[in-house]
């Protein structure tokens, strides 16, 4: 039974996470203690004790979730499992974990990825005044054009009928007014940093790609699907521009995961807090079969 394994984006995070791994596993333990000292702050406090003010800030809650994904997969690796995993996506911030999980990345350079990430991504939210919504039940056409007329971008495309649009504060509250008005059933403004993933994130885009150049990126061993594309990436150089473009760039999350089940998988294993990505596959496809683990209770089930 071929398994893909799902990584948490942004906006999963939560206090506590991880405690339970950091004190009944060792090999997870062993990489939090790493990341405090790759990052050279203290991760593993903030994650187990918050407060949550200070792990939600885009440069703390990036690489936390990324050492949380990454510390389940090697407790799950320490009772021999997932030896069915040939697979590995994850929504964002995700997608460097699912390579660093599948070998493109060794530990620490991936955790030094996720944090230059999430250091410039929140330099951009501040110099920008951007925000996000979401908007529920509408079609990838309708939604495409009341961000053209309102000048604003999709950013995600999570789900069937589940789509986040980003931009200019007063640009997204105009379009959330008139997608109100013109009877879209439901559109939530969100409470968001700034607009990811899209134009306002240019600044992040150009600094990460000049950081990311010299960075060495392998061929991974687990196949990894790109955001962008919603296609299988392999090649080093491939792996490269697609994380660079997908900050400025739309979350294909819905087609990455149709790929996966496409192209054999038929479970599909979330690792990380709040069962989000597991929910969105549900509604997806009921058919598929989805669990989730986000403390070391759940790798038992």
């Amino acid at each position: 039974m071929p398994t893909a394994l799902l990584f948490a984006g942004q906006g999963a995070q939560k206090v506590g996470m991880g405690r339970s791994l950091y004190e009944n596993s060792a090999a997870a333990r062993a990489l939090y203690d790493e990341a405090n000292r790759v990052l050279g702050w203290d991760l593993i406090r903030v994650s187990f004790e918050g407060p949550e003010a200070e792990l939600t800030q885009t440069r703390v809650c990036q690489p936390a979730l990324h050492v949380h994904g990454l510390a389940l997969l090697a407790a799950l690796r320490e009772r021999g499992g997932p030896a069915d995993a040939t697979m590995a996506l994850g929504l964002s911030l995700g997608e460097i974990t699912a390579l660093t999980a599948a070998g493109a990345f060794d530990f620490a350079t991936g955790l030094r990825v996720v944090g230059e990430r999430g250091r410039l991504m929140q330099a951009a939210c501040e110099a920008t005044r951007g925000t996000m919504a979401s908007i529920i039940g509408e079609e990838r056409a309708a939604v495409a054009a009341l961000c053209r007329e309102f000048d604003v971008e999709i950013a995600n495309l999570n789900c069937p009928g589940q789509i986040v649009i980003s931009g200019e504060r007063g640009r997204v509250e105009a379009a959330v007014a008139a997608a109100r008005e013109r009877g879209m059933r439901k559109v939530i403004p969100l409470n968001v940093a700034g607009a990811y993933h899209s134009r306002l994130m240019e600044p992040a885009r150009a600094a990460f790609a000049a950081f990311l150049q010299p960075v060495a990126i392998a061929r991974p061993a687990l196949t990894v699907f790109s955001n962008t594309t919603g296609a299988p990436v392999a090649e080093p150089a491939d792996i490269r521009a697609a994380l660079v473009r997908q900050i400025v760039s739309p979350v294909l999350w819905e087609d990455c995961v149709r790929a996966a089940a496409a192209a054999g998988a038929t479970d599909f294993l979330e690792l990380g807090p709040g069962a989000v990505l597991a929910g969105l596959a549900r509604r997806t496809d009921r058919a598929w079969r989805v669990r989730s683990c986000a403390e070391f209770a759940d790798l038992a089930a």
